[in-house]
């Protein structure tokens, strides 16, 4: 199957068009105190228990709530909050849903999910990241597996990833526009200015050291806007989520997914017939070995970028809760050693850390790229038919040369 470069140009363009539309596909995440409130209220009303006060939580809680509340998506920025007064700084995100039409308005509305927030009429809450439809009290049903079953309406909110993938694709556009008027206004001799200097090395790089190895010479240059997309993406976001900001949008698996997506769609619509006959009918293997390798060939179509999503997500993940649970030391610790003690032990390995990360950030990347253009490579390389009927024909007219 062989997909023209406009078609393929065109199908990218709109995969990477959809992606800040799917935050509703985000993985659920806890920024409801509120919201936990209320369920383990209702749980106790049902077995006919009444407490006047809730129980507090313990430090090592608290500290697994903020790593969970820093892995996963929300509808606002909160940089810091005040426990004793229960204020929370930052700024809230719009809420944009598609419920018997379009509801529009602002995060804030929830009040970090103690408030019920009222759009036209309809009332909606906001429960473990999810928003669901309710009455005025906020009310929430839940099933045997403790999940609400209130209905939910489809949600195309302004969540934190969000806006990182809007900004990262802005700045992105900017700087690559840069460099591509800078090449036009002075030609390919003319040296670079500015951080150009910094972005032709590595757009380079991805050419020399990815493409052109692993897709071959005379095809890498079409898919060198696609290569050159994830690459320098992904080590945006990267960089981006070793911020202050909260921002873990390549740790969200729904992204890693779109990503892996996008690389399993252009290989499968670049293939050519040698690498449709090789999964369905491989040649050179007896024919009952065809039969059998031919599952194992297109079981494979699908674990390629499947390990290309889990690697980017776990390792991304993994990384951010190293460091945010480093950090925590300072308060875990604080008890048993002194405050500059647990201060400064956390801080020098929270920094030996960050900096692993900054090298995580671009291995990630730098893998991420180079294994999508090996598949690519592997779709659309043509085996050279000729030059092995030489190298036969070579040993045919030379008896003496020995066959191994």
């Amino acid at each position: 199957m062989v997909f023209s470069t406009q078609k393929l140009k065109t199908t990218v363009a709109a995969l990477f068009a959809i992606v800040p539309l799917i935050s509703f596909a985000n993985a659920p995440q806890d920024t409801v105190h509120g919201g936990e409130e209320a369920y383990n209220t209702a749980k106790l009303e049902k077995h006919g228990e009444q407490h006047e006060t809730a129980h507090e939580a313990s430090p090592q809680d608290k500290i697994n709530d903020h790593i969970s509340h820093h892995l996963q998506d929300a509808h606002e920025f909160v940089f810091f909050s005040d426990e004793e007064n229960d204020e929370h700084y930052g700024f809230a995100l719009p809420v944009i849903l598609v419920d018997n039409g379009l509801k529009v308005f602002s995060a804030a509305k929830f009040n970090h999910g103690e408030s019920v927030a009222e759009a036209d009429g309809n009332y909606y809450k906001l429960f473990h990241g999810k928003i669901y439809k309710t009455d005025a009290a906020g009310t929430l049903n839940f099933d045997e597996h403790h999940h609400p079953s209130n209905e939910m309406p489809l949600d195309f909110s302004i969540t934190k990833n969000v806006v990182a993938l809007l900004f990262t694709s802005a700045l992105l556009l900017i700087l690559f526009t840069s460099l591509a008027r800078g090449f036009k206004k002075g030609g390919p001799n003319t040296l670079p200015t500015g951080f150009n200097r910094v972005l032709e090395p590595l757009v380079i790089y991805v050419r020399d050291e990815i493409a052109r190895p692993n897709i071959g010479e005379t095809k890498y240059k079409k898919f060198m806007p696609y290569l050159l997309t994830v690459f320098f993406l992904i080590w945006t976001l990267n960089l981006l989520g070793l911020t202050p900001l909260g921002i873990n949008v390549t740790g969200n698996i729904a992204v890693t997914v779109c990503l892996a997506l996008f690389t399993f769609v252009i290989t499968q619509f670049s293939a050519n017939k040698e690498y449709w006959g090789h999964i369905f009918w491989m040649p050179g293997v007896p024919y009952i070995m065809r039969i059998i390798l031919a599952p194992i060939e297109v079981l494979g179509l699908f674990t390629k970028p499947f390990s290309l999503l889990i690697r980017l997500f776990a390792n991304i993940t993994a990384g951010h809760t190293v460091v945010m649970g480093l950090i925590a030391v300072i308060y875990v610790m604080k008890q048993q050693l002194t405050v500059g003690g647990s201060i400064g032990a956390s801080m020098l390995l929270t920094l030996f850390i960050s900096l692993i990360e900054l090298l995580v950030a671009f291995l990630q990347a730098f893998i991420f790229t180079m294994l999508s253009s090996l598949f690519i490579g592997m779709a659309v390389q043509e085996h050279d038919h000729h030059h092995d009927h030489a190298h036969d024909d070579h040993y045919k007219e030379d008896p003496e040369i020995p066959v191994v």
